[in-house]
């Protein structure tokens, strides 16, 4: 992120200014590749739209919480240090388990 220093929150259009303190109030932080991402408008839209088909809609028999273990999961086999690290925070919090994220062997 040094490199290419993430936006501050009151430089960017309105939707994502008001979708990024959303994020922080359900998961307790703000995770950098959003900021990251936010300094191309359009590749941050695209991102979220594909987040939220896949891990917020109402249908499915998945729970919240199991959709966020499998990203942890799958995250772990890429060997994604960062997403397991961000994803499992999630996963914590949906679950209300504090271990549950560290028990994917």
């Amino acid at each position: 992120m040094t490199r290419y220093p993430a936006p501050e929150l009151k430089d960017l259009p309105e939707d994502m200014r008001a979708r990024i303190p959303e994020v922080q109030e359900k998961s307790g932080f703000v995770p950098n590749v959003f900021l990251a991402l936010a300094r191309r408008p359009a590749e941050w839209r695209a991102f979220f739209a594909y987040h939220d088909a896949l891990m917020l809609k109402e249908d499915g028999s998945l729970t919240k919480g199991e959709r966020e273990m499998i990203v942890t999961a799958t995250s772990a086999a890429n060997q994604c240090l960062y997403c397991v690290v961000a994803h499992g925070a999630i996963l914590r919090i949906y679950e209300k388990k504090p271990l549950v994220a560290d028990r994917w062997r």
